[in-house]
């Protein structure tokens, strides 16, 4: 038998069950509701990896970041025999060349991103294909898809590189007397060679409808 508690005023306080449990069948609803959702979120970020624009923001982006699909933090692309390449893509690499720095792969993305935005698609490998959808999650979390879709590409490299720091800096960023940045024109090129088009009026006017950048354009 428990003891009668009693509450400084004097009061006997009796103890009351207010533990809950969630119903099986509320709880499996809930799982397959996630699943569909990150089902959902995977498709909508192949539909921008075909997004010509992106595609080619994508390329560029690994030109200048200096990845490679099998990139540890530590590779230099055309170094022979680089030591700091790897082999297994069923997961993230993990550490590169000082035991520490995770960024790997075609987007230098650390194994705490691939951790946080793989999961949102229910990604567990660290193939090609994976490091892609993860750069757009990443660009799409960011909010500049709209951006890069609308070719304004300044504005996309100011927001993303709170992200990637290696991206290059736009001439506005550079100040008004800085002379032309040679990592900004061969960013331009790359991206301009894989396809990519750039509005100059687009920084100016705006999105046209920012409440939609995030969302896939339409399936043909």
């Amino acid at each position: 038998m428990s003891a009668t508690l009693i509450s400084p005023s004097g009061a006997v306080l009796h103890h009351r069950a207010r533990v809950s449990t969630t119903p099986a069948a509320e709880a499996e609803a809930k799982a397959v509701r996630i699943r569909l959702e990150k089902a959902c979120r995977l498709e909508e970020n192949r539909v921008y990896l075909k997004q010509p624009n992106i595609r080619a923001f994508l390329r560029a982006m690994c030109h200048s970041l200096g990845g490679g699909v099998d990139f540890l933090d530590g590779a230099i692309r055309g170094r022979r025999s680089d030591p700091w390449r790897f082999t297994d893509f069923s997961t993230h690499p993990g550490p590169g060349h000082d035991g520490k720095g995770t960024a790997a792969g075609l987007y230098r993305i650390t194994r705490e991103i691939w951790e946080e935005y793989g999961a949102r698609m229910d990604l567990s490998d660290f193939c090609a294909e994976t490091q892609e959808l993860i750069a757009v999650e990443v660009l799409r979390g960011l909010g500049v898809l709209g951006k890069i879709q609308a070719g304004d590409i300044d504005a996309t490299l100011v927001m993303a590189g709170v992200c990637w720091p290696g991206l290059p800096k736009t001439p506005a960023s550079q100040g008004r007397f800085a002379a032309p940045d040679a990592a900004y024109e061969s960013f331009l090129h790359k991206y301009g060679e894989c396809g990519g088009t750039i509005n100059p009026q687009a920084g100016m006017r705006g999105q046209s409808d920012p409440s939609r950048a995030d969302l896939p354009p339409p399936r043909p």
